[in-house]
Protein backbone atom coordinates (compact mmCIF):
# COMPACT_ATOMS: atom_id res chain seq x y z
CA UNK A 1 0.00 0.00 0.00
CA UNK A 2 2.39 2.13 0.33
CA UNK A 3 3.86 2.59 -3.45
CA UNK A 4 0.17 3.86 -3.68
CA UNK A 5 0.20 6.51 -0.62
CA UNK A 6 3.60 7.61 -2.55
CA UNK A 7 2.57 8.24 -5.62
CA UNK A 8 -1.08 9.94 -4.70
CA UNK A 9 1.39 12.47 -2.29
CA UNK A 10 -1.08 10.76 0.46
CA UNK A 11 0.83 10.81 4.31
CA UNK A 12 1.26 7.45 5.64
CA UNK A 13 1.51 7.35 9.78
CA UNK A 14 1.61 4.13 11.16
CA UNK A 15 -0.01 5.15 14.59
CA UNK A 16 -2.72 5.92 12.78
CA UNK A 17 -2.79 2.68 10.89
CA UNK A 18 -2.19 0.67 14.37
CA UNK A 19 -5.10 1.99 16.35
CA UNK A 20 -7.35 1.87 12.88
CA UNK A 21 -6.46 -1.65 12.75
CA UNK A 22 -6.99 -2.34 16.76
CA UNK A 23 -10.51 -1.63 16.46
CA UNK A 24 -11.36 -4.01 13.04
CA UNK A 25 -12.33 -7.86 12.89
CA UNK A 26 -8.57 -9.07 11.19
CA UNK A 27 -8.61 -12.49 9.29
CA UNK A 28 -5.65 -14.26 8.02
CA UNK A 29 -6.24 -15.77 4.64
CA UNK A 30 -4.39 -18.98 4.55
CA UNK A 31 -4.25 -22.55 2.64
CA UNK A 32 -2.83 -25.64 4.80
CA UNK A 33 -0.18 -23.84 6.62
CA UNK A 34 0.67 -20.74 4.40
CA UNK A 35 -0.69 -17.46 5.10
CA UNK A 36 -2.04 -15.89 1.40
CA UNK A 37 -3.17 -12.78 2.55
CA UNK A 38 -5.54 -10.83 5.05
CA UNK A 39 -8.92 -9.09 5.22
CA UNK A 40 -9.57 -6.68 7.77
CA UNK A 41 -13.49 -5.39 8.31
CA UNK A 42 -15.29 -2.81 10.25
CA UNK A 43 -19.01 -2.62 10.35
CA UNK A 44 -22.17 -0.36 11.13
CA UNK A 45 -25.53 -0.27 10.61
CA UNK A 46 -25.33 0.93 6.87
CA UNK A 47 -22.80 -2.10 5.85
CA UNK A 48 -20.08 -4.40 6.30
CA UNK A 49 -16.66 -2.73 5.32
CA UNK A 50 -13.47 -4.08 4.09
CA UNK A 51 -11.18 -1.84 5.53
CA UNK A 52 -8.12 -3.76 4.01
CA UNK A 53 -7.89 -7.00 1.26
CA UNK A 54 -4.17 -7.93 0.66
CA UNK A 55 -3.09 -11.38 -1.11
CA UNK A 56 0.76 -11.65 -1.27
CA UNK A 57 2.05 -11.50 -4.61
CA UNK A 58 3.07 -14.95 -5.30
CA UNK A 59 -0.59 -15.56 -4.83
CA UNK A 60 -2.21 -13.33 -6.90
CA UNK A 61 -4.57 -14.70 -9.87
CA UNK A 62 -5.09 -17.97 -8.09
CA UNK A 63 -8.63 -17.05 -6.90
CA UNK A 64 -7.97 -16.48 -3.75
CA UNK A 65 -9.09 -12.45 -3.93
CA UNK A 66 -12.48 -14.05 -5.43
CA UNK A 67 -12.57 -16.56 -2.45
CA UNK A 68 -11.91 -14.14 0.23
CA UNK A 69 -14.09 -11.39 -1.53
CA UNK A 70 -17.21 -14.25 -1.78
CA UNK A 71 -16.40 -15.07 2.37
CA UNK A 72 -17.23 -11.37 3.06
CA UNK A 73 -19.81 -11.20 1.25
CA UNK A 74 -21.76 -14.21 2.29
CA UNK A 75 -20.79 -12.82 5.56
CA UNK A 76 -22.37 -9.79 5.05
CA UNK A 77 -25.57 -10.81 4.08
CA UNK A 78 -25.73 -13.89 6.76
CA UNK A 79 -25.23 -10.56 9.46
CA UNK A 80 -28.46 -8.89 7.20
CA UNK A 81 -26.29 -5.99 6.42
CA UNK A 82 -27.55 -3.87 4.23
CA UNK A 83 -24.48 -4.22 1.65
CA UNK A 84 -20.80 -4.83 1.61
CA UNK A 85 -18.42 -1.69 0.70
CA UNK A 86 -14.82 -1.00 0.56
CA UNK A 87 -12.78 2.00 -1.24
CA UNK A 88 -10.34 1.20 -3.57
CA UNK A 89 -7.26 3.29 -5.24
CA UNK A 90 -8.63 4.81 -8.48
CA UNK A 91 -5.22 3.21 -9.97
CA UNK A 92 -5.79 -0.06 -8.44
CA UNK A 93 -5.79 -3.24 -10.93
CA UNK A 94 -8.12 -4.99 -8.13
CA UNK A 95 -11.34 -2.82 -9.05
CA UNK A 96 -11.05 -5.13 -11.92
CA UNK A 97 -11.93 -7.80 -9.51
CA UNK A 98 -14.44 -5.86 -7.37
CA UNK A 99 -16.49 -5.42 -10.22
CA UNK A 100 -16.45 -8.53 -11.76
CA UNK A 101 -18.03 -9.79 -8.44
CA UNK A 102 -20.74 -7.74 -8.72
CA UNK A 103 -19.29 -4.87 -6.72
CA UNK A 104 -20.30 -1.27 -8.71
CA UNK A 105 -18.93 2.45 -8.02
CA UNK A 106 -21.02 4.80 -5.60
CA UNK A 107 -18.35 7.64 -5.36
CA UNK A 108 -14.97 8.72 -5.68
CA UNK A 109 -13.22 10.66 -3.52
CA UNK A 110 -9.95 12.30 -4.91
CA UNK A 111 -7.54 9.46 -6.19
CA UNK A 112 -10.61 6.71 -4.10
CA UNK A 113 -13.27 5.32 -5.60
CA UNK A 114 -16.01 3.61 -3.15
CA UNK A 115 -17.51 0.53 -4.17
CA UNK A 116 -20.21 -1.74 -2.98
CA UNK A 117 -22.49 -4.37 -3.66
CA UNK A 118 -26.01 -4.79 -2.29
CA UNK A 119 -27.56 -7.60 -0.23
CA UNK A 120 -30.38 -9.10 -1.50
CA UNK A 121 -33.37 -8.28 1.14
Amino acid sequence: MLAYYIRHDLLWLDEAFDVAWAGRENWLICQDSAVLGFVSLSRDSKALYIRELHVVEASRGQGIGTWALGQVFSRACQESHPALRLTVFEDNPAQALYLRLGLQQVGRDACFLRMERRCAR
